[in-house]
């Protein structure tokens, strides 16, 4: 299989301009990419008031929203879009499902819900919801996510959750919408194969890490009635200035069963539009995409 080819969409260089945004999407739709993956954060936290942080993002690092994001670009480009991925057990299920739904709507279908557990506590906190059970919040939001999007009307009663007699509408194109996990330990890769349709793998091709993490995927897949070959990857390549070394990189995870690849040119020294604009024309030409 031939993986379909998109983006990671520079969330923390590319800015706050909205005309910037628009350019980069239409460029990577021009240049022949099939979608654009974003990344997800409401908050960011203050240094100055967590003493020690030592994570990637904070409070000055820019996230666009990426339901409003995907909105805007659903107007502007026929690019399939993706989380990667929505911080779920944050969110509140209906409001994530209504807000999916008509993303999936104003796309035709070109829509996949990445979800994640997360690792934030500061948003947790700030969003009112409790940080210490969302691993076991996230398994109850998951059904419910596909009875929203399948059924008119639904009665729960769960551990977390109460919904009586209420549904969505407009319900989505894709009934369900897809759900890519993101994924870092074994009970996580259990998750993937009893219940996701694709996965975005944090490893490298060809480890020993993947193949382990693929062999519990697929086993939990088959106990559970599941096709494994029908569980879609999608490994994020980044791009280094060298054509060679994505186009390795590339052939690498083709090996590895990817079923998707998107390009990451969040790299130091590119901090403009026109120099990610760039950076992925190099990189189409090393993949040998077709422009549109």
């Amino acid at each position: 299989m031939t993986p379909r080819i998109g983006v990671i969409f520079p969330q923390t260089t590319l800015g706050a301009d909205r005309i910037a945004v628009r350019a980069y999407a239409q460029a990577v739709e021009e240049l022949g990419y099939t979608h654009l993956r974003a990344a997800d954060h409401v908050l960011g936290a203050d240094r100055a008031a967590h003493p020690g942080w030592t994570r990637p993002y904070d409070v000055d690092s820019t996230f666009h929203e990426p339901f409003v994001l995907f909105g805007y670009l659903a107007a502007i480009t026929s690019l399939e879009l993706a989380t990667a991925v929505i911080i779920l057990p944050q969110r509140q299920t209906a409001l994530v499902a209504k807000q999916a739904a008509e993303v999936d709507l104003l796309t035709g279908g070109r829509f996949r819900l990445g979800i994640g557990v997360g690792w934030n506590h500061v948003e947790f906190e700030a969003l009112g919801q409790d940080f210490d059970n969302r691993g076991r919040r996230y398994d109850e939001q998951i059904a419910l996510l596909r009875r929203y999007w399948t059924e008119r009307s639904i009665t729960h009663r769960g551990e977390f959750e109460t919904v009586t007699g209420a549904g969505i509408a407009p319900h989505p194109v894709q009934r369900p919408i897809p759900l890519w996990f993101g994924a870092g330990s074994v009970p996580a890769y259990r998750r993937i194969g009893r219940l996701g349709d694709g996965w975005f793998p944090q490893l490298a091709p060809g480890s020993a890490e993947l193949e382990a993490a693929q062999r519990v995927i697929n086993r939990a897949a088959v106990e559970a009635g599941r096709d494994p070959a029908a569980i879609g990857l999608e490994a994020g390549v980044p791009w280094t200035g060298s054509a060679d070394e994505l186009a390795e990189k590339a052939q690498a995870w083709r090996e590895s069963g990817a079923t998707h690849l998107a390009v990451n040119t969040t790299q130091p020294g590119i901090t403009t539009v026109d120099q990610h604009i760039d950076a992925l024309t190099r990189a189409a030409a090393a993949l040998d995409l077709k422009p549109a």
